[in-house]
This record gives C-alpha cells, sequence and structure tokens, in this order.
C-alpha cells in the first residue's frame, strides 16, 4: 500500500475527529448557575418532589396539571417567562 496514502487517510482522520469534538462541545448549551423550583406548572406524576403544602413527600405523585403546590425545578429566570409558573424558592446548581 503506498505510504503516503496512508499517512493522508491517517490525517484526515483525525481532523475529521477533531472538527467533530469542536462541533458537538459547542452544541451543548452552558448549564444553568442556579435553579428555582417552579409552582403551578408539573403535570400529573411530573414533579420534582414533595408537594409545597406537604400532601407528599416525593416525586412523580403530583395527581393533577398545574397544581399550585406542586413543582418543577428550571433554569433560574425561566418561571416567570411560563403561564401560571411561580418561584418557589432558588437554589444555585451542582
Amino acid at each position: 500500500m503506498n505510504k503516503k496514502l496512508v499517512v493522508d487517510s491517517a490525517i484526515a482522520t483525525i481532523f475529521s475527529v477533531g472538527m467533530l469534538a469542536v462541533t458537538q462541545a459547542q452544541a451543548v448549551p452552558d448549564q444553568p448557575k442556579e435553579w428555582e423550583k417552579c409552582a403551578g406548572i408539573a403535570k400529573a406524576g411530573k414533579n420534582d418532589c414533595g408537594a409545597l403544602d406537604g400532601k407528599h413527600g416525593c416525586a412523580g405523585q403530583a395527581t393533577v396539571d398545574n397544581d399550585d403546590t406542586e413543582w418543577v425545578y428550571v433554569p433560574g429566570g425561566t418561571c416567570a417567562k411560563i403561564t401560571g409558573g411561580v418561584v418557589a424558592k432558588v437554589k444555585p446548581a451542582k
């Protein structure tokens, strides 16, 4: 096999892998600096933890959509933009 062809193919492969890594890295959005509990927007069975009024203490136990006492975490500053969303508490991201 021609050595030049092998070397050229190897260089092209390395270049392609490098470009793919750069493209994928740019496609991932920045992680939020903080999260907030957003009450009133959770769908039935999709809440993130216990109800604000203490009805239950676990995720996934909301029984109706958009209950004022059920919440989900959303990136900080997002809850106020969602119809019916009320910020219950803000916490730093991990």
